[in-house]
C-alpha cells in the first residue's frame, strides 16, 4: 500500500498524514513515512524527538556526491541517473513508535524540471520506495508533486488530497487533480479538513461535486495545542484519530 498525501499549504496536509500513519501503525501495518515536502515537519507531527535536528537527504552533500558520482554545483557535470538507493531507507530513517520516518527535503533551485544530482537521488529513492518496498508507505508531498515522476506516480495506489473550506484551497485541489491525471495517478480521493460547521461541508461538496471524499474532519483547537506543546496531534486529538481509522476501510485495511 503506497499512499501519497498532497494539498495546498496550510490546509492540514501534514497533520492528516500523521493521523493516517498512526492509524495504519495501530492497525498492525509496518509503515514507512516519507516527508517529501521541502518545508519538512512530518517528523515533528509524528512525535519524533529532536525532529528539528534531522538533516534532510537533499542536504547530505557527501552522500549525494558518493551515490551520483558528481560534484554538486559543478556546471555541465556528468552523474549517475540511477544511483544506488536500496540501502537508504534503513540507514537514513528514524524510528518512532514502530514507524520509520525519512525526511527528503527539497531542491530549491532551478525550477520543477531541475535535473541535478540532488533531485536525481531523491526521485530515484522515492521510486524505489514506491516500487520495491513491501511495507505501507505514506508520502507527505508538496502540492506540486515534485518528487513523483511518471513511473512512480502510476505505481502509487492512491493520492489523497486534503482540502479546507476556501476558494484557494479548492482551486489547488482542481490543479492537483489535473496534474495527477497528466502524470498517470490511477486513483485520487479527497479529505475535507478544518470543518467548523455544516455550511463548510456543504461548500466543499457544492464546489467539488464530482470529487470522491473519504470524509470530513472537524476543526480542532487541540491540534494547535499539540503543536504548541511539541506533541503529535493524535496524542491530544483521539476523536480525529478514530475518524481517520474509519477511512482505512477505503484502503482495504
Amino acid at each position: 500500500m503506497k499512499i501519497a498525501v498532497s494539498g495546498k499549504g496550510g490546509v492540514g496536509k501534514t497533520t492528516f498524514a500523521s493521523f493516517l500513519i498512526r492509524a495504519l501503525a495501530l492497525s498492525g501495518k509496518k509503515v514507512l513515512a516519507i516527508d517529501a515536502d521541502p518545508d519538512a515537519n512530518l517528523a515533528q507531527a509524528l512525535g519524533v524527538k529532536g525532529a528539528e535536528n534531522i538533516v534532510p537527504i537533499s542536504q547530505m552533500k557527501e552522500l549525494i556526491e558518493e551515490r551520483t558520482e558528481a560534484k554538486i554545483g559543478s556546471m555541465g557535470a556528468f552523474f549517475k541517473l540511477n544511483p544506488k538507493v536500496d540501502d537508504l531507507p534503513e540507514k537514513l530513517s528514524v524510528v518512532v513508535d514502530g514507524v520509520k520516518v525519512m525526511v527528503m527535503g527539497g531542491v530549491k533551485k532551478g525550477g520543477s524540471g531541475c535535473i541535478c544530482p540532488e533531485s536525481t537521488l531523491l526521485k530515484t529513492l522515492v521510486s524505489h520506495i514506491v516500487l520495491a518496498r513491501d511495507e505501507a508507505v505514506v508520502l507527505d508531498m508538496e502540492a506540486g508533486l515534485e518528487h513523483l515522476g511518471r513511473a512512480t506516480a502510476m505505481s502509487v495506489d492512491e493520492l489523497v488530497v486534503v482540502v479546507e473550506p476556501g476558494r484557494r484551497s479548492v482551486e489547488t485541489a482542481y490543479q492537483i487533480r489535473k496534474l495527477a491525471k497528466d502524470i498517470g495517478v490511477k486513483k485520487l480521493s479527497f479529505v475535507g479538513n478544518k470543518i467548523r460547521t455544516e455550511k463548510d461541508r456543504e461548500f466543499l461538496i457544492e464546489q467539488m461535486p464530482d470529487f470522491v471524499f473519504l470524509g470530513f474532519l472537524p476543526y480542532r483547537t487541540s491540534i494547535i495545542e499539540a503543536d504548541l506543546d511539541g506533541m503529535a496531534p493524535f496524542e491530544k486529538d483521539t476523536e480525529t484519530l478514530e475518524l481517520v481509522k474509519g477511512m482505512l476501510e477505503h484502503f482495504g485495511v
